[in-house]
């Protein structure tokens, strides 16, 4: 980070910008803390269910990094599926599309990925 700021012509040792570099490290953890994880290892509490009738969940708000320019986007997903005698916990939904965001992403794997 401190390379990226002498490109663009700031010092990162001037005031403002001393604690910099270790602040956009912790950014960064948060923002790609699903690399390396599986979308599928998030949805770990499964019953079993009767019920055909598709699981819709709708209003996930979401950020995410784009994988060109490092640059965060953010939107809303709706993720549905149909039981097939087995049902996740809603919860567990967002978990997955959190994990499948938290990495540089481009929106079409991202789709694929869900």
């Amino acid at each position: 980070m401190a390379e990226i700021l002498a490109a663009i012509g700031e010092d990162s040792d001037r005031e403002g910008l001393q604690d910099t570099p270790a602040r956009v490290a912790r950014m960064y953890e948060s923002l790609f803390s699903g690399v390396g994880m599986n979308t599928d290892d998030a949805i770990d509490a499964v019953f079993e269910a009767e019920s055909h009738d598709p699981v819709i969940v709708s209003g996930l708000v979401f950020y995410s990094v784009c994988e060109h320019h490092l640059l965060p986007f953010y939107g809303e997903a709706r993720l549905g599926y149909v039981p097939n005698g087995k049902i996740a916990g809603i919860s567990k939904l967002a978990r997955a599309l959190e994990v499948a965001l938290h990495r540089p992403q481009v929106q079409e794997r991202h789709t694929a990925e869900m």
